[in-house]
């Protein structure tokens, strides 16, 4: 029978909802603890705001009969209270005095029971009406006077006993049973119930706001997961030949690529209960809650099959066990021990689907990504410029636009960017356009944002010394000469020395190549080109500086890369020592001996391309004084002042241009000068 249902706030569907039907619903407000709460704190006000006047039975005079027990010498003591009222104790054997009526016959006196009480003004003028009627009285024989600040009997019950026991109370409530809430559809949280699952429950009818139609660039992958859609949907489509519903998928990609992102949408076409939950929420201060909530998590998923677990950052619980006992952590192997049972163990379950994201495959452990746990990884890599177009033409959309916008230029000039990239460019556009009083975004604003997210914040009031900026200009040269007629160097587009960001004096932009594998001659271009600004240095000025931070940075890795990864070096041989899953362990798969080598040929590798590429420059001097002295005039060189000042480039391509003005062209990775 099905339950009702009904969403809370946060979209979440929990059973029992008050929807009319039943007929054992209680009406009427519900007496639970925060109304006993309520009551006792409302009984210790009133308490409080009546003070010591509950149960007052003694007899009240006035301090004239005060006067008439003393003169007998018939008081043993005096007690003012609260500094409103006075108690009087007589002494035992006391009689009334001698004019009847006055005051009620009393029994021979208690040390523990008042007599009768009188009120009084001031404590001062008490004192000094008790001084003048005890002015012929010995003072041996005079009543002690004592001060007592208290409350009546309830209030001090409440005070000293229930008080405590309502706080006591009130901390379980408030602090311990919030410790383990937060459990999605587990329903409320408790320090019991912190072994919960954390994951949050999409059913059918759930409002979310991303479908497919939001996910742009990503063709192949949105292929995949709509199979998996469908196949939960129309299940005898494909079990009537043999087939069988897959058990998980793992998407995988860069940063920023959309993983996310995919299975919200997921989450918003799925006509099925969707789970959706971080790696990191396994993770908790207690041994063995992460076990725990992964048990629970599929106790709820098998109570809505079929259905989809979304698990995001998996690498957060997946990583490779016992490859480091240094680095090893009991507990998050028990939380993955206990998923890979739960997801192909020994009692299998049918009907639910593992869906997971991460940015490190390489991590994983293995056990995890074999059929029948993960059967598909779907890669979703960095979109290409038809991609980048899509990505585009969907961020665009709120955004009010000029007409003469070219989507295409801007798919172009962003080889490299993922999604994410995308959007913030697009909104640091609208924001750039905003700021300058625009009604519509154009062309010139994307530019900037390029720039901006490229190089950092443009600093035109920074200060910088003639000599310095001297150096900055010829350094910037030196790159773009030694790009312009190197043959596999990446197109140019804009040179600057204009400082950007936090360390960036200047940089040259350059139009990459879409390519998917590089030679060796490719590498060493590049690795030229960007020892190009050092070599300008040391050519013009004899010396050199800390501006190449950036570019031997670069070159170094690019060389080990070489040596030691790719096999490029026939000293070393075709051997790759890249393990990613020991990626984290201190011993290196080489001796020191060949660790030795490697380091020579790196050192030889990155000589030979200085030497190669200061001998161009040396022999292309006069082009290279040429920018630098129009840099230091104009700040801002293009491509177009680049072929009017040196001719056109030897090595030009123009599978990426396709005939656009070049000046519109204005981005891409930089190399900066620190």
């Amino acid at each position: 029978m099905e339950e009702n249902k009904q969403n809370n706030d946060n979209g979440e569907i929990r059973p029992g909802g008050d929807n009319g039907a039943g007929n054992n619903q209680r009406k009427g407000p519900r007496l639970n603890v925060y109304w006993i709460y309520g009551l006792i704190l409302m009984a210790i006000v009133v308490a409080q705001f009546l003070g010591g006047n509950f149960g007052a039975s003694v007899a009240e005079r006035s301090f004239r009969d005060l006067t008439q027990y003393i003169g007998k010498g018939q008081v043993n003591k005096l007690v003012v209270v609260n500094n409103e009222h006075v108690e009087v104790f007589l002494k035992p054997g006391a009689v009334p005095p001698s004019a009847p009526g006055k005051v009620p016959a009393l029994a021979s006196g208690s040390e523990k029971t008042p007599a009768f009480t009188f009120k009084i003004g001031t404590v001062d003028q008490f004192n000094k009406d008790l001084a003048e009627a005890q002015k012929n009285i010995p003072e041996t024989e005079r009543p002690a006077v004592m001060y007592d600040q208290r409350g009546d009997k309830l209030y001090t019950l409440l005070n000293t006993f229930l008080l405590p026991v309502l706080l006591i109370v009130a901390m379980y409530f408030l602090v311990f049973r919030k410790m383990g809430s937060g459990g999605g559809a587990g329903g409320a949280g408790g320090i019991f119930n912190i072994g919960k699952s954390k994951a949050q429950l999409f059913e059918k009818g759930t409002r979310v706001n991303i479908t497919f139609n939001d996910v742009a660039g990503l063709d192949e992958a949105k292929v995949e997961v709509m199979e998996i859609v469908d196949f939960l949907k129309n299940p005898k489509k494909y079990t009537s030949l043999g087939g069988k519903i897959p058990k998980g998928a793992l998407l995988v990609g860069p940063p920023g690529t959309g993983k996310t992102l995919l299975a919200k949408a997921m989450a918003g076409e799925a006509q099925v209960p969707f789970f959706s939950m971080s790696g990191s929420d396994f993770v908790e201060l207690f041994v063995g809650v992460g076990a725990s909530r992964v048990r629970d998590l599929f106790k709820q998923a098998r109570e809505k099959a079929p259905c989809i677990v979304f698990i995001d950052e998996i690498d957060a619980i997946g990583r490779a066990r016992g490859k480091n006992m240094v680095m090893s952590n009991d507990e998050r192997e028990n939380t993955l021990n206990q998923m890979l049972v739960e997801m192909d163990g020994f009692g299998g379950d049918s009907g639910i689907i593992v869906l997971a994201a991460t940015n490190r495959p390489d991590v994983l452990d293995s056990a995890l990504l074999r059929p029948g746990r993960f059967d598909r990884q779907i890669s979703i890599d960095i979109p290409d410029v038809k991609g980048r177009e899509k990505i585009f033409e969907v961020h665009l959309k709120p955004i009010k636009r000029s007409k003469d916008l070219n989507i295409r230029k801007l798919a172009i000039q962003t080889p490299g960017f993922a999604g994410a990239d995308i959007a913030n460019i697009c909104n640091e556009a609208a924001l750039i356009a905003a700021r300058k009083g625009k009604s519509e975004v154009d062309m010139s604003d994307f530019n900037d944002a390029i720039d901006r997210v490229i190089g950092g914040l443009e600093k035109k009031n920074k200060i910088i010394l003639p000599e310095e900026k001297r150096v900055i200009a010829y350094h910037e040269a030196g790159h773009a000469v030694s790009g312009w007629f190197l043959e596999h160097a990446h197109p140019l587009v804009k040179v600057t020395i204009v400082p950007r960001g936090v360390a960036a004096l200047g940089y040259a932009q350059y139009l990459p190549k879409e390519m998917y594998i590089r030679t060796t001659d490719h590498l060493m271009d590049e690795m030229c080109m960007s020892l190009g600004g050092r070599a300008v240095e040391e050519l013009v000025f004899g010396k050199i500086s800390t501006g190449a931070l950036s570019d031997l940075q670069q070159v170094t890795r690019m060389a080990y890369a070489m040596v030691s990864m790719y096999g490029m070096n026939s000293a070393v041989g075709n051997i790759s020592f890249y393990d990613p899953q020991n990626e984290n362990n201190f011993s290196k798969p080489y001796s020191e001996e060949t660790g030795k080598l490697i380091d020579d040929e790196v050192r030889k590798l990155v000589g030979q391309a200085y030497d190669r590429v200061k001998q161009m420059l040396y022999d292309k001097l006069d082009s290279v004084k040429l920018i630098a002295e129009e840099l230091l005039k104009r700040e801002v060189l293009f491509k177009d002042d680049m072929e009017r000042l040196l001719g056109k480039r030897p090595y030009e391509d123009n599978t990426f241009a396709e005939g656009e003005e070049t000046r519109e062209i204005e981005n891409t990775p930089a190399t900066p000068v620190a």
